[in-house]
């Protein structure tokens, strides 16, 4: 990864954080993308520079496209290019049955997580084009594939960043540049954090590892996908949950 530039969204904590800091210990230079949590960002960039690797914070809400183009051009200020982007900032959602949910609050989901990604893609791809070279991982989540309610916005929302990766792999390829998808089962995260020990319990009894993922589990994965180990990979699914969905 060394002398590549790679943009994460959401990266102050969790998933997108491990992944930060794993690419900057393989040699990436890292935009540590946050909305809210400016600390707990910059704790990010510090652990990255005592380290010896590169860094930055930069406030964006990824939803908004003033703001992920500013977002944008200060990586290609600070770092002259972008070769990666892991578009993994979670949005918020309701958490009903589908008879309790109104359109306004499912829907609110499926726009958030697709403007998100659909804008961030808009603002990378012209710069990967020209270099002729990039690496895009979605990240999305297992319920895509394997149902639970009261997940039914999530699940929706995350099926249709599948498909949007797929068809931006597709049209893509022929600049070099890939994209492809990791979706976690259950993951020990701040979101997590509250679900009761007994469900944890069980969620890892159904997974062949009999654990649940951490967030550097998904890191690892998504490192895959960034780096040039996975150059002839594109437009795929990798499920990170411990073979809970294997057939």
């Amino acid at each position: 990864m060394r002398g590549k530039v790679v943009l994460i969204t959401g990266a102050s904590k969790g998933i997108g954080a491990q992944t930060a800091k794993l690419l900057a210990s393989r040699g990436a230079s890292v935009l540590v993308n946050y909305f809210s949590n400016e600390e707990a960002a910059n704790q990010v960039v510090s652990d990255i520079e005592k380290g010896g690797g590169q860094a930055l914070a930069v406030r964006a809400d990824v939803r908004d496209e003033e703001q992920v183009q500013q977002l944008v051009d200060e990586a290609i200020h600070a770092y002259g290019r972008i070769d990666g982007l892991v578009n993994n900032a979670a949005m918020s959602f309701i958490r009903k049955p589908f008879l309790e949910l109104n359109w306004q609050e499912f829907s609110q989901k499926l726009n958030d997580e697709l403007k998100a990604a659909f804008q961030m893609t808009q603002a990378v791809l012209p710069h990967m084009v020209e270099k002729r070279y990039g690496r895009i991982v979605y990240v999305a989540t297992g319920l895509a594939k394997t149902p639970q309610v009261p997940f039914i916005a999530h699940g929706t929302a995350k099926a249709g960043l599948i498909t949007f990766g797929q068809y931006i792999a597709k049209e893509f390829g022929q600049y070099g540049i890939t994209a492809n998808i990791v979706s976690p089962g259950l993951v020990e995260t701040d979101r997590t954090a509250n679900q009761p020990q007994e469900f944890k319990d069980r969620m890892a009894q159904m997974t062949a590892l009999k654990r649940i993922a951490n967030p550097a589990d998904v890191a690892r994965a998504i490192a895959f996908y960034v780096s040039d180990d996975s150059r002839f990979v594109t437009g795929s699914n990798t499920f990170v949950d411990g073979g809970t969905t294997m057939p």
